[in-house]
């Protein structure tokens, strides 16, 4: 009797076990797929709370943790869901609906959210081994790379990604982008063009195929090229910036005051590199076009957020006389017709006597005699006179030009009168040649030996 009832309870149990195991068996999958289920219908809540009671009875459901992190993920919950993703990862079970190309692909970009590139690149790299022929794999391990300083090995990605999907714009670029730092400018070419083929307002490869073009001297296509680029408010500003310094190249300086006015009321932060480069060139436009003022303003911006961005301190010197030098200003600032009266005088001033008289590029040009020769008879040696306004240091080259000019006229002694200085090369070609140099000192010494009031009456009589 005892050993039936034995036999009964062992029958019973087994009966019970069987019983529990069909039912997780059945009723287990019913549950994954109503959580699938309540996802499709966007009831994460629902499909929350399911997943945690099949995780409750087994918590090493790898499609359970999978799902319940689909679900986190959709309600903006990124930080648990990569909790629960990382369990998957060390369950190392994948299929039914824990698809394992799905899921590497989900933790990847959840690592990079998270700032965890190390991990991101592992999870890429295991996608490409699984799914060799997805050229959208290799850009975005190449990214990885090309984010940790490895250049060389991102190329290899994006040249491998370019391989597989050749209509991947943004791995065009991305390898354009290297080319261009690497100074490789044909290739960077190609490659910016072959990415705005496939995607045109790809807009950063608009802006860097832009700088290309300026710096191969093709300024109208780059002008165009900017055009697009300040179509995006992250380009904006450096493609007015762009654009006015094109046009300063091609000399149309109220054009490129235009563009680069407009990048700096756009700029929302003052001291950004883009807004000092807008504000340095707009003030060598206003120096070109002799408006000093304006670039006295532009430069002391400039000073007040960065002091010693390139040359703007020894600006601010080398014109600190216009606010206090009225004669230095009017030499600087006159119009051609009354520049020319101030070379007269000046000239007047050397005890010389004009015979002829010329506009030069940046200044006047001026053939002179000895006006006060005390022998009869002696012939007056002709003498060269150049008067610039140019902003910047003389240099040598100014030099040599008015000395192969003596040739061409043969006459035997020549002068520079500027503004600004010499540079030292300027000066050493200068010492062992009949050349003087006048600059910004003895030009203010002289300055005030001139009667500006009859300038004044000159230039009355001529109007």
């Amino acid at each position: 009797m005892p050993l039936i009832i034995v036999l009964v309870l062992i029958i019973g149990i087994a009966v019970a076990v069987i019983t529990v195991f069909i039912m997780k068996s059945v009723l287990a999958p019913k549950k994954l797929a109503t959580v699938a289920n309540f996802q499709k219908q966007g009831k994460h809540n629902s499909a929350i709370r399911i997943a945690k009671q099949i995780l409750e009875k087994e918590p090493r459901n790898a499609e359970a943790h999978y799902l319940l992190a689909g679900s986190y993920k959709a309600e903006h919950k990124s930080e648990i869901a990569l909790m629960e993703l990382k369990k998957v990862n060390e369950l190392g079970s994948f299929g039914g609906y824990c698809k394992e190309n799905e899921f590497r692909l989900i933790i990847a970009e959840l690592y990079e959210q998270f700032n965890q590139p190390e991990e991101a690149l592992k999870e890429y790299i295991l996608l490409i081994k699984l799914m060799p022929v997805m050229g959208e794999y290799y850009f975005r391990a190449g990214k990885l790379f090309e984010n940790r300083n490895k250049a060389d090995k991102a190329a290899q990605y994006y040249r491998k990604a370019i391989q597989l999907t050749p209509r991947l714009s943004y791995a065009h670029y991305s390898l354009g982008y290297i080319l261009f730092k690497a100074k490789k400018n044909v290739e960077a070419k190609s490659e910016f063009e072959a990415a705005l083929k496939y995607k045109a307002d790809l807009y950063a490869a608009h802006f860097y195929l832009g700088k290309l073009q300026k710096n191969n001297h093709d300024y109208i296509p780059a002008l165009l090229s900017f055009e697009k680029a300040s179509r995006d408010q992250e380009y904006k500003v450096k493609a007015l910036v762009e654009r006015g310094a094109c046009y300063m190249s091609l000399k149309s300086f109220d054009k490129a005051i235009i563009e680069l006015e407009r990048g700096i009321k756009l700029t929302s932060n003052a001291s950004s590199p883009e807004t000092l480069y807008a504000r340095y060139f707009l003030a060598a436009c206003h120096e070109n076009e002799r408006d000093f003022e304006s670039a006295i303003d532009q430069w002391e911006e400039i000073y007040a957020k960065k002091p010693n961005f390139r040359d703007v301190a020894e600006k601010l010197s080398q014109y600190q006389e216009l606010r206090s030098d009225d004669k230095m200003k009017d030499y600087l600032t006159s119009s051609t017709l009354e520049f020319q009266e101030i070379c007269k005088a000046l000239t007047g001033t050397m005890a010389l006597n004009i015979t002829e008289l010329s506009d030069i590029n940046n200044g006047c040009q001026i053939i002179a005699v000895d006006g006060d020769t005390k022998w009869r008879g002696t012939r007056k040696m002709p003498k060269l006179i150049w008067y610039l306004r140019i902003p910047e240091m003389v240099p040598d080259t100014t030099v040599r030009a008015i000395h192969e000019k003596m040739k061409a006229l043969s006459v035997t002694r020549s002068i520079i009168v500027v503004s600004t200085n010499f540079s030292r090369k300027a000066q050493e070609y200068a010492e062992s040649r009949p050349i003087d140099l006048i600059g910004k000192e003895l030009l203010q010494k002289e300055l005030k030996k001139v009667d500006f009031k009859v300038i004044n009456q000159a230039m009355k009589i001529k109007k």
